[in-house]
């Protein structure tokens, strides 16, 4: 549902800057392109004020999650023992998704100073947006100074044969589901597969995972997808990798809209003969930019496809410094946090240039960084660059790996603690650029590295970064322990050469 539409002057045409689209990105860019400066900003959304982070995504999905992840570890830990209640926890899911209204999303848009137009926005012309509002009016609206693309992106679903007829589930059904499916097949082996196979069996279904490749998770370390396969095989998850869906058929199907009911039993064949029958399809197959249908073509630009940006966020094909573009649609991280941030530049950079300033801010130092969490069990975390990512880019390489289960704190943590981590460091800099842990309760590692990346802190600086004991973060020592050791052996050791 939506909430009330913000009181904005219906015969009001023009602002300083128009954010096409208003997920969580978009409104920090319209914040911080106004909150500094005397710039007017507004938000054209069709759908819900915040987007699909905070009712079809991140938030639904870490509701989700985090019961099952509390459930796994007291599990595994003698003289605890907890259970799921599935209808407990879809009530704290509405909750959390605010029983997908958007109220409090506008209310803090307008209390910023930051109107809400509602309708379907496109370009129509430079500096232009058009809005298809509700009533089938067309409003007309003119920046002064800027333009944000922030149209997100949507599932992509493979040409398979009968998939979509099939009336298959995406990310926005299974994050919003009421009931839990007896049994599922889930198409896709990145993390919005890996996640919502951890929540769909915590939850008692029967889940399937068919996926091309022959690991998990194929952008993270090597190591991160095994771990999680075990720990999803040996829970019951069925894994079937190096595998692809050639049809799909669901006879008894039926679309009623929102909160549509599929009909009957589907068939899955794959390409080596096997036939699955399941309750659902889940397609986690990759996302698509919204960029076919927002009037690129009116400034010069093709539809579809991602928009190549600089690191002010500017469109670079775009004539000018007005139309910029953040979040999923420039591609640049798929992610929410990172879409946030490249918000804050594009904001920034926009009141800069309106003020006649020379200082830009830069997007390329947090792009280094580039974090990001799978909340599996095991969590897996990282930041920066893989090893393979590293050598890809023409460093010298040099990295380090250890066993989280080896610590005191991981030790205590949870009775049979499995994980592991791994640093990649740039020889010639002496500065680590990427890191990967697995385990749980790693998530909050992840920062620490992020900084260190971004910072371009020297390994000899990090000696001097004391982590706490008994803690997971013990793990900082014990990789740099290991990478002294080794550096020792072949009479390498710059521990104090700085």
């Amino acid at each position: 549902m939506f909430s009330r539409t913000a009181a904005v002057d219906p015969d009001r045409s023009e602002w300083d800057v128009i954010v096409l689209g208003g997920a969580a990105a978009g409104e920090n860019a319209a914040q911080y392109a106004s909150q500094f400066s005397d710039l007017s900003s507004v938000l054209v959304e069709d759908r819900l004020l915040g987007g699909e982070c905070s009712y079809w995504a991140c938030m639904p999905s870490k509701a989700l999650l985090r019961p099952a992840e509390v459930v796994d570890a007291a599990a595994h830990l003698p003289g605890v023992s907890a259970q799921l209640d599935p209808a407990g926890v879809f009530a704290r899911r509405d909750r959390v998704i605010n029983g997908l209204d958007d109220t409090s999303q506008v209310e803090w848009a307008v209390d910023t100073g930051i109107d809400v137009v509602r309708g379907y926005g496109r370009l129509a012309g430079e500096r232009l947006v058009a809005v298809s509002r509700p009533d089938g009016s067309t409003r007309t609206l003119t920046a002064r100074q800027a333009v944000v693309v922030d149209t997100g992106s949507c599932p992509a679903v493979p040409d398979v044969p009968g998939l979509r007829a099939a009336l298959p589930w995406t990310s926005r059904d299974v994050t919003t589901m009421s009931e839990v499916p007896h049994r599922v097949v889930i198409l896709g082996g990145g993390v919005v597969a890996c996640e919502a196979a951890t929540w769909l069996h915590a939850l008692g279904a029967e889940v399937t995972v068919v996926h091309r490749g022959e690991r998990l998770l194929a952008r993270s370390e090597p190591f991160a997808g095994t771990l999680v396969a075990e720990e999803l095989r040996g829970a019951g998850v069925r894994l079937l990798p190096g595998q692809n869906m050639t049809q799909v058929k669901r006879p008894d199907t039926r679309d009623t809209g929102e909160g549509r009911v599929h009909g009957g039993e589907v068939s899955v064949a794959l390409d080596d003969g096997t036939i699955i029958a399941a309750d659902e399809v889940v397609v986690a197959a990759g996302r698509t930019p919204n960029t076919d249908d927002i009037g690129l073509e009116t400034v010069g630009l093709p539809p579809g496809g991602f928009l190549d940006v600089d690191d002010q966020q500017c469109v670079r094909a775009a004539d000018g410094t007005w139309l910029y573009a953040i979040g999923d649609v420039c591609g640049r991280a798929l992610l929410t946090h990172m879409g946030k941030y490249q918000a804050r530049i594009a904001g920034d950079a926009i009141a800069a240039r309106a003020a006649g300033r020379a200082d830009l801010p830069s997007a390329a130092a947090g792009h280094v960084g580039a974090p990001q969490v799978v909340f599996t069990t095991p969590e897996v975390g990282s930041a920066g660059a893989t090893e393979r990512q590293a050598r890809e880019a023409g460093l010298d390489v040099e990295t380090v790996e250890y066993d989280l289960a080896a610590l005191a704190g991981t030790y205590v943590m949870r009775e049979g603690y499995r994980g592991r981590a791994k640093l990649v460091v740039d020889r010639g800099e002496d500065v680590v650029v990427g890191a990967t842990f697995v385990g749980s309760g790693i998530a909050e590692l992840v920062h620490s590295a992020t900084t260190a990346i971004v910072g371009r802190v020297p390994v000899p600086t990090l000696w001097h970064v004391v982590p706490s004991y008994p803690t997971a973060s013990e793990i900082w020592l014990r990789l740099l322990e290991t990478l002294r050791e080794r550096r020792h052996a072949s009479g390498v050791d710059r521990r104090h050469s700085q």
